[in-house]
């Protein structure tokens, strides 16, 4: 004989199924959450820990990596996607980019999260793979205006609102409500050397100072990148970003117990950055 369900019945039934789905989202947004730099970031557990290091981990996917929306973070558009919890360069980003010409846009491209970087997946990115040592783990993708902020509570070093900000240093990271990037160096004109994710791709730029396009930073950029990635440099030449990146953004600085700077890093200026990236 046919047993009816009652509502008691019903209830029963609901309590497993609402457990898993319960575990499941929590497991969702653990693994979304930036980790806890005390736990699993400790200095003396990895040598490899300097500023020096970060920006070569910066310099990885440069060149060959074209700005996707989205790019390097999860399909839920929470945190950090598969990439960015990944220890190296995706080969997916550069074959991308070589089925791309001169034309590309990236509003064609909206969220195909696997094919390349934004702005905070870049930096997300950069983070994780200096900070980590195995793919899998909690990730650092974030809104690009809370980074610098989130980074200084983090305990690696300090903060400067916008409009405190005096100088910049290679490695520091700045951002706003709009994009993050990584400074590289100052030329000797005050104009700033930097390296982010931005259309068409991942790529060094120069401040421009007066609307020439002239500074030292756009020419030691374009240099650099007609030198380094001459592929790249051929379809997408331009290495010039406005002013406003000196004075829009909030910066975060390295401190010296998070990142050694045994080469003195913070002391060069753009050129010798770039001279000590490549070797040169």
């Amino acid at each position: 004989m046919k047993r009816k369900l009652n509502i008691r019945h019903l209830l029963l039934l609901c309590i497993p199924i609402c457990l898993v789905i319960g575990f499941s989202i929590s497991i969702f947004y653990r693994n979304s959450e930036p980790s806890n730099p005390s736990e699993n970031q400790k200095v003396e557990d990895q040598p490899n820990l300097s500023l020096e290091h970060f920006l070569e981990i910066a310099m990885e996917p440069v060149g060959q990596t074209m700005y996707v929306w989205g790019g390097g973070w999860n399909e839920e558009d929470t945190g950090a996607g598969v990439e960015a919890v990944t220890i190296g360069v995706s080969d997916q980003w550069a074959s991308f980019f070589e089925e791309q010409d001169a034309s590309y846009d990236y509003q064609n491209t909206l969220y195909q999260i696997h094919d390349g970087l934004d702005c905070s997946g870049y930096v997300g990115w950069a983070i994780y793979n200096l900070m980590q040592t195995e793919s899998g783990q909690n990730g650092y993708v974030m809104k690009s205006g809370e980074m610098a902020k989130a980074f200084a509570d983090f305990g690696w070093g300090s903060y400067t609102p916008r409009k405190d900000v005096s100088d910049f240093k290679p490695g520091d990271i700045m951002s706003n409500e709009t994009h993050v990037y990584i400074v590289l160096g100052v030329c000797e004109d005050g104009s700033v050397l930097l390296v982010h994710a931005s259309p068409p791709g991942v790529r060094i730029c120069g401040t421009d100072l007066d609307q020439t396009g002239t500074s030292d930073a756009i020419v030691l950029a374009q240099q650099t990148m007609a030198e380094q990635y001459p592929k790249w440099f051929e379809k997408y030449p331009s290495c010039t970003v406005d002013v406003s990146y000196l004075h829009n953004y909030d910066q975060f600085r390295w401190n010296t117990d998070t990142l050694s700077d045994a080469s003195k890093i913070q002391a060069l200026d753009a050129s010798d950055m770039i001279e000590s990236l490549y070797n040169e």
